[in-house]
């Protein structure tokens, strides 16, 4: 586009706030892609399971965190409920037993990145790439499995993230629902968020961080239920590979 703007600019007088404009309209596109978890704009990110059964899987980010994570495999433990755990390195360490814990209850452990570090889209692909092998060496080492899925810290993509998905061999995957559990404290604000149209083939974010997603989940395991949903473990519901 803007080599045709140049173009234009030799046979018509062009002002020069169209430049502007095309950055600002480019800048968009990008900020959307980029932020947008389902936009698939610089690699394909598996956000639901196309199906007509009345079928969901539920996961979590963040974690293992002591402070929610047992009582969270609690709840689910009582409704014979399989999730996806998608944990951070750095919080391995010394959360070894809880670890074990979410494979040995049949939950699957994802890849959320070593450091889920504030600037971890601006990483160097090569420096990404070395923080999602930590990630899965810790992950094997306790358990001796090495984690295939891969969700982006703060669901951001970019051409580095993309290059460290590939050379990573992952396979991304995102959500269809986002309950923003870590900013909405109300629970009956969160219930209603995450219960206003679920469909089939639904992943839904939580976080085992959040004391509110703790207080709701029987709640709402009890709405899907009633709802006649029932909630399959995510690599059964997208019929993918959980580990390497």
């Amino acid at each position: 586009m803007l080599v045709v703007l140049v173009g234009l600019n030799f046979r018509y007088d062009i002002p020069f706030w169209s430049y502007i404009l095309l950055f600002i309209v480019y800048s968009l596109i990008v900020f959307y892609g980029c932020y947008n978890v389902g936009s698939n704009f610089f690699i394909k990110i598996i956000c639901s399971a196309k199906t007509e059964k009345k079928e969901v899987a539920i996961s979590f980010d963040d974690g293992p965190a002591i402070n929610y994570t047992p009582a969270i495999l609690e709840i689910l433990q009582q409704d014979n409920i399989k999730a996806a755990f998608f944990c951070i390195g750095n919080r391995i360490k010394g959360n070894e037993a809880l670890l074990k814990r979410l494979h040995e209850e049949g939950h699957i452990i994802g890849n959320h990145s070593y450091s889920h570090a504030t600037w971890f889209d601006l990483f160097p692909h090569k420096k990404m790439s070395a923080d999602l092998t930590m990630m899965d060496d810790e992950t094997k080492r306790v358990t001796g499995l090495t984690p295939r899925l891969f969700r982006p810290p703060y669901g951001v993509t970019n051409p580095n993230v993309k290059k460290a998905i590939v050379n990573g061999n992952y396979t991304p995957v995102g959500w269809s629902v986002r309950s923003l559990d870590t900013v909405i404290k109300n629970e009956g604000k969160l219930l209603e968020r995450i219960t206003r149209s679920i469909k089939p083939g639904d992943i839904f974010l939580f976080h085992d961080t959040s004391k509110t997603t703790l207080n709701i989940l029987p709640t709402f395991i009890n709405h899907l239920h009633k709802n006649g949903y029932s909630i399959v473990r995510l690599d059964k519901l997208l019929n993918i590979n959980a580990y390497a």
